[in-house]
């Protein structure tokens, strides 16, 4: 369940921070460790922004 949680947040575009605080975790440390094959798209939508932002 909590796994399905965190995906459904994840894919929502629901930030890290919130993921984490939301599944009780201490810090966005433990989310992304515990989650990160959950938690893979919204680093990488993160990703693709910085690129966008960056791009010369």
């Amino acid at each position: 369940m909590r796994h399905s949680f965190v995906s459904l947040l994840s894919d929502n575009g629901i930030p890290l921070e919130e993921i984490s605080r939301l599944a009780g975790h201490s810090s966005t440390a433990v989310t992304e460790l515990v989650y990160r094959k959950q938690i893979r798209p919204v680093l990488q939508g993160g990703a693709v922004v910085m690129d966008r932002i960056f791009k010369s």
